[in-house]
């Protein structure tokens, strides 16, 4: 049974088999497989996790089916069963050696509903669902795909995922993802993988016609490092469609704004409340990243199912004093600003820019948003239905917040980060209105 911490906690306990390599079922093409600009900025590992349950079929043959269906899936998608390396101009990228993704087998000694919310990131608890490679002291040492499928007492399952954000964004993982359940299914694949990322090339020469603020390092003259010092506190909170709907009237409602998303008005709302519960400075210089689609905005526009990053990061720069002294109005208009500025003209000066200077993109003073309530993960099925929940291990970084969709017709959206226990305090009493 699942056993109580020392604190009264819950603890899960997970049994992990050795990990065994899945290579494509058939030869594929090896050899070096081009990333490009857009990939190599965001080369972080994303864990996420799918739990499974049916009243109709248990889980003994579910790690059998998934690793079967991966070996039929990896002939599609070849380049996962490759390794990362670093190229002769020193980019990423991937050696395509076919020795497989890795894979794990594992029981937990409960039943799937004791690991409870997981709209809450929790490393401690939700990290033992998926695999880590023992003693990795870079990505490079991660094989792009690290699958580990945990079955439960109950009859349910989890599979829990490490990919590399630097193979896919999250459409593309998510097409992924589901092309793999469909395979396990025995159907043949609804969208098929674009593979040949060569289309985001740089131009040659490269030349950058917009300034790129993404990358700019801001000075932090609050010292809110000094406040990450604190215990960390990660927490979720819950936007439902009236709340959305009262948010996007608070934005409009001084008549400087005709319209406004539901995305730009939550992105305005929580750069202020952040801002403001981390004690910014009225002269500290903050930033906004978030990623835009840039598929149907690429002229011309991506093929369909292209799997490599297709989102090119914007952002909206203002003083900590500019942003809480104003109206909500003023940072909604500067989330759009920022969205409108993602042309094909913008992306191809962003990758060429990557090209020039090899930059990244600075956190210091920026919350760096990202956005999957658009994706439907949920709708992924290895032959057991949809998945009961679905959702990310852990915020890859302090810097970031996710917003999630949730609920039984997705209309609301879930806001998770992670703050210092005293700005946590801030934070939270500004979601109250």
């Amino acid at each position: 049974m699942a056993k109580a911490s020392s604190n009264g906690a819950f603890e899960l306990s997970v049994k992990q088999e050795e990990p065994t390599l899945v290579p494509p079922v058939e030869e594929t093409e090896k050899g070096l497989y081009f990333l490009t600009n857009l990939d190599q900025n965001i080369a972080v590992i994303v864990r996420t996790i799918y739990c499974f349950k049916s009243d109709s079929k248990g889980n003994e043959e579910s790690a059998e089916i998934i690793k079967d269906a991966l070996s039929k899936v990896l002939v599609h998608y070849y380049p996962l069963a490759g390794r990362l390396t670093i190229s002769s101009e020193g980019k990423l990228i991937v050696n395509c050696t076919g020795e497989g993704a890795l894979f794990v087998e594992a029981e937990a000694d409960c039943a799937i509903e004791e690991i409870g919310d997981i709209t809450k990131p929790d490393p401690v608890t939700l990290g033992k669902l998926v695999y880590d490679v023992p003693g990795a002291k870079n990505i490079l040492e991660i094989p792009p795909l690290v699958a580990q499928v945990t079955k439960f007492k109950c009859g349910g399952f989890v599979l829990g995922l490490c990919m590399n954000h630097c193979i896919f964004d999250g459409l593309g993982a998510m097409e992924f993802v589901n092309s793999w359940g469909e395979t396990a299914r025995g159907l043949p694949l609804k969208v098929p993988p674009f593979l040949d990322r060569s289309i985001l090339k740089a131009r040659n020469p490269p030349k950058a016609d917009f300034p790129h603020h993404e990358f700019a390092e801001i000075e932090d003259v609050s010292n809110t490092a000094k406040l990450y010092e604190e215990e960390m506190l990660y927490r979720s909170f819950c936007f439902d469609p009236e709340k959305l709907e009262k948010l996007k009237k608070a934005a409009m409602e001084d008549g400087v704004l005709p319209k406004c998303t539901t995305f730009e008005a939550l992105s305005a709302f929580v750069w202020r409340a952040r801002s403001k519960a981390l004690g910014m400075k009225p002269e500290q210089q903050t930033k906004l990243l978030f990623a835009v689609d840039g598929r149907q905005r690429f002229r011309p526009p991506i093929p369909a199912g292209y799997c490599g990053n297709g989102i090119v990061l914007t952002n909206s720069l203002c003083s900590a004093g500019e942003l809480l002294e104003n109206p909500l109005s003023f940072s909604v208009g500067l989330v759009q600003e920022a969205v409108k500025m993602v042309t094909d003209g913008y992306m191809r000066s962003a990758i060429d820019y990557f090209e020039i200077t090899r930059a990244r993109p600075s956190l210091a003073a920026t919350l760096l948003i990202t956005t999957w309530s658009r994706l439907s993960f949920h709708t992924t099925d290895f032959g057991w239905g949809e998945p009961i929940l679905s959702g990310p291990v852990a915020l890859p970084e302090k810097e970031v917040i996710l917003f999630l969709s949730h609920g039984k017709e997705r209309k609301s959206i879930n806001v998770l980060l992670g703050l210092p226990a005293s700005a946590m305090e801030v934070f939270e009493e500004q979601m109250q209105f």
